[in-house]
């Protein structure tokens, strides 16, 4: 599969120098090249510090211009907004010339035959990115299998702290395993959903917008649980309503070789693996006890545990072979 990445940070502003783009740009590097697992991930081309909007142009038109399975756009540095749209701002800016104009980035993106497009925009204003009124004479609209991610609404500035802007620490956070679904899998879906949550009403707000049939990996972490176990969440229960019923059986500890009151029937080895499962399916989510708030006394009690929403959703996947 083909996946290739621009990634770009600007301090370099003659006027209104910046402090963590390049720190961004160098950690978002790191993390979207390989996985956490040292496979290799995108085929990244770092442009740091680009001096001219027409050789940003042209890189962006690179990075957009074959039929790649994913192609993705990072750009952290400063963003302008005026009467006409939003800019990406490069060092050679003027009063004529502000920069890389949103739309004739989403035009270009638009127009790509790759199967998935992804824009991550670390910058002032990024919110207006998609909203322009006018793109090359035809409504702003996003196309199919384009993905946007920016760190701000469009009249929001976009802030620094600690070497790296507020939106992209947090995208780093994600990318290292904090937005990673139960498997591993890191989404632009997953990543908004992790920022959303971190930021408050009062502060800089994310903007995701997307048209798309089914997300992209970005990336792939260390999963909660193994596809093995979690096969077996459908043998433990036949349909995606059942609950399944449990007895002392299932504590490895109800063993009269342990010293302390035991209930029959004693524990069964069988039934000690399919209770460690259960509870691994229990501290992910997928699993909770019936009338009882810890899954021990459910089982020293003889109740049973059920599937969440979430794990019905996880009996769903495996059940049509979709993950």
């Amino acid at each position: 599969m083909s996946k290739k990445a621009l990634i770009v940070g600007i301090n370099d502003y003659a006027n209104s120098p910046l402090e963590g783009c390049v720190n961004d740009a160098l950690e978002v590097n790191k993390l979207l090249s390989k996985n956490e697992d040292g496979s290799p991930n995108f085929d990244v081309k770092i442009a740091n510090n680009i001096q001219r909007s027409e050789d940003l142009v042209s890189l962006i038109k690179c990075l957009f211009e074959d039929d790649s399975e994913s192609a993705l756009f990072y750009f952290s540095g400063h963003g302008f907004l005026d009467e006409n749209g939003g800019y990406l701002v490069t060092p050679d800016y003027d009063v004529n010339n502000f920069g890389v104009s949103m739309g004739e980035v989403l035009s270009i993106a638009n127009n790509s035959r790759c199967s998935n497009r992804i824009i991550i925009l670390d910058c002032c204003y990024s919110g207006i990115f998609g909203m322009q009124k006018i793109v090359d004479g035809n409504s702003s609209i996003i196309s199919e299998g384009v993905t946007i991610l920016t760190a701000s609404r469009e009249t929001q500035p976009a802030m620094e702290i600690d070497g790296h802007g507020v939106f992209t620490n947090l995208l780093l956070e994600g990318l290292r395993g904090g937005a990673a679904d139960i498997m591993g899998h890191i989404t632009p879906g997953t990543i908004y959903a992790y920022i959303d949550k971190a930021l408050g009403e009062w502060e800089q707000r994310p903007i995701f917008k997307t048209n798309i049939s089914r997300f992209t990996l970005l990336r792939n972490a260390k999963p909660h649980l193994s596809r093995e176990i979690l096969a077996k969440i459908v043998e433990y229960f036949p349909t995606s309503n059942s609950e399944f019923k449990l007895n002392p059986s299932f504590e490895f500890t109800n063993t009269p070789e342990v010293e302390h009151r035991v209930i029959e029937p004693y524990a069964k080895e069988e039934n000690t693996k399919i209770l460690k499962n259960l509870q691994i399916f229990e501290s992910v989510g997928l699993v909770v006890p019936v009338s009882e708030a810890h899954m021990y006394f459910a089982v020293m009690k003889s109740k049973s545990c059920k599937l969440t929403p979430i794990g019905q959703h996880y009996w769903n996947l495996i059940t049509n072979n979709r993950i």
